[in-house]
């Protein structure tokens, strides 16, 4: 089977790797042509990669006209760069549609728009249905070097999801399935700004306890916000939700928790974003929660605490007094 891989970053090309190592001839869609031309003549990505050698089934290319005999198509790019992605790339599209997968976490500002609501508004009607996501704790060093890891695709059609649950199981990649692709998308987008949180208390050396109570009234407002907009409950409990969130909030590899982390150790925010080098969605997805949050009603303080941080400069030390200051209430209550 013949795989396009839009994106060349981590996770792209981690990916990428799994899928040849299955027999698939697999192509990364870079946006550098230096990227490209590394990955063709070294078999590896040291741009995000580094140190992991890649099949010789893997390549790399900056030409979208090899889109058309692709069977399958995976977006591993930025949330704020996939409408234009999906814009410029439209014409080179396969005439018949194949099953697309996003492995992209994040929630446009402007729009509130989720990524599949993206892609209702900029691709054909015939290629909704064949719209999946690929969402859990599954950190890309860790799924290139083969080490275990758990997912969950959630999908539109029962046949669809099930044909890439089954392109996607790997021995160590183990793949479950699910239809509510509106929960798996806010689980993943959401968990990012939690993550943040824990970051910023971890950086101020609050402790252990602060780090649980941070996570688990996380899960709380993303279960809620979710469940409002029409997601299963349930998905929030799973590997999409709960799963994702402990390993993005507790990893060393999480770039949101470093963002955090280091906010919390008294760094600019605009010098760790620098230093970075690759896109913590958790910094433009804490604008997007707070808007949505406040259009659907949803209480949502954690993630205004963070947006207060990063967009208004509060000083840390303030967030977390605002958060313990709040109006005592009962645990578990419906808005």
């Amino acid at each position: 089977m013949e795989v396009a891989i839009i994106g060349a970053g981590s996770w792209g090309t981690a990916l990428g790797k799994l899928l040849a190592e299955k027999g698939a001839k697999v192509e990364l869609l870079a946006r550098r042509q230096e990227i490209a031309q590394t990955i063709n003549e070294r078999q590896e990505n040291p741009f995000y990669l580094p140190k992991i050698k890649l099949p010789k089934n893997l390549s790399a290319t900056c030409e979208p006209e090899s889109l058309r005999k692709k069977k399958l198509i995976v977006l591993a790019v930025p949330s704020h760069a996939l409408r234009n992605a999906l814009k410029n790339l439209l014409d080179f599209l396969p005439e018949d549609p194949v099953p697309l997968v996003s492995t992209i976490k994040g929630i446009e500002e402007k729009t509130l728009a989720t990524m599949s609501q993206v892609v209702r508004e900029e691709l054909p009607p015939k290629w909704h249905s064949y719209y999946t996501i690929l969402s859990g704790p599954s950190f890309a060093e860790e799924v290139a070097k083969g080490l275990p890891t758990a997912v969950t695709i959630a999908g539109y059609e029962e046949e669809i999801t099930k044909f890439v649950q089954q392109t996607f199981a790997a021995n160590y990649f183990r793949t479950y399935r699910s239809l509510d692709v509106l929960g798996v998308e806010l689980a993943g987008a959401l968990k990012n700004v939690i993550a943040i949180a824990v970051g910023i208390s971890d950086g101020m050396e609050l402790g252990l306890n602060a780090r649980a109570a941070l996570i688990t009234r996380g899960l709380a407002e993303i279960s809620r916000l979710g469940v409002k907009l029409g997601a299963n409950p349930l998905t929030f409990s799973g590997l999409a939700g709960m799963g994702d969130l402990v390993l993005t909030c507790t990893g060393p590899l999480s770039r949101n928790r470093t963002v955090g982390l280091r906010l919390g150790q008294g760094e600019p925010l605009e010098k760790i974003l620098s230093d970075l080098k690759q896109v913590a969605e958790g910094v433009r997805t804490t604008s997007s929660v707070r808007a949505l949050s406040q259009k659907v009603g949803v209480e949502t303080p954690i993630c205004n605490a963070v947006y207060k941080v990063l967009y208004q400069g509060q000083n840390p030390r303030e967030m977390v007094k605002s958060l313990l200051a709040r109006k005592l209430k009962e645990e578990f209550y419906l808005e």
